[in-house]
């Protein structure tokens, strides 16, 4: 039997995710034992009587940094250790920051295919003290190059991104393979019932049967949409 992936989120607001995941691809991921999402709460793991996950930055500066000890002990509870070089294989432990990778298609399809335990650390305020990054966190990721109140929105991309790759979480597994950014082209147009609606008409290659044809067509269309809207694709795999 297939083990599940074991994806664990540390967030100070573990009432984001409360329903997030009970929908769709992912609820259903889950009742097939693909994968298993735990929620924990930093403020769990907190030191002082006041659950404390921030504090002022040393050298001054606006606002507050996240504090190592919470997530050193969630980490620690969780994986049994919070030395980096002891962690069992296929397990990541990823910080949602800004300033990471940008989260692409082929590493939502790495991560599907190699990873075995994912650990994210939702970092809020002005970031995570950077002794969380140099002893705990074997990769670092942004969804883009835009600022959230926090990396709860991030984990909930990554996550839907990772499981709907996980083998039997779709139901048509070429779903997976055929869509946009699987090979640098943007997905070609789709269509469906009915044949004509408010003057619009399917295109008749679609309606021929010829499927060489069809497949000439929806290459061409994914192509000119790509230059039409990411160019940058194009370029990049020149």
């Amino acid at each position: 039997m297939q083990q599940p992936l074991i994806i664990d989120i540390l967030t100070i607001f573990p009432e984001f995710f409360s329903s997030v995941f009970d929908c769709g691809i992912i609820r259903r991921a889950k009742a097939k034992r693909l994968v298993e999402i735990n929620i924990w709460n930093l403020r769990d793991f907190t030191v002082d009587k006041h659950k404390k996950t921030d504090d002022r930055p040393f050298g001054g500066g606006e606002g507050m940094v996240m504090k190592p000890e919470p997530i050193f002990n969630a980490v620690e509870k969780i994986l049994g250790t919070c030395n980096r070089e002891e962690y069992a294989e296929g397990t990541k432990v990823i910080l949602l920051s800004p300033q990471g990778s940008v989260f692409k298609q082929k590493m939502a399809r790495e991560l599907a295919d190699k990873a075995k335990r994912l650990v994210l650390i939702c970092g809020r305020y002005e970031g995570v003290d950077e002794r969380v990054n140099e002893a705990l966190v074997t990769d670092e990721i942004s969804i883009g190059d835009y600022i959230l109140s926090g990396g709860e929105p991030a984990a909930v991309v990554i996550v839907d991104a990772i499981v709907r790759l996980l083998p039997d979480a779709l139901g048509c597994p070429m779903s997976s393979v055929r869509e946009s950014f699987t090979e640098n082209l943007l997905d070609y147009p789709q269509y469906t019932q009915p044949r004509e609606y408010r003057g619009m008409r399917v295109p008749e290659i679609l309606l021929s049967g010829n499927h060489a044809e069809i497949e000439k067509w929806r290459r061409q269309k994914a192509i000119e949409k790509t230059i039409k809207v990411r160019r940058d694709l194009l370029e990049k795999e020149s």
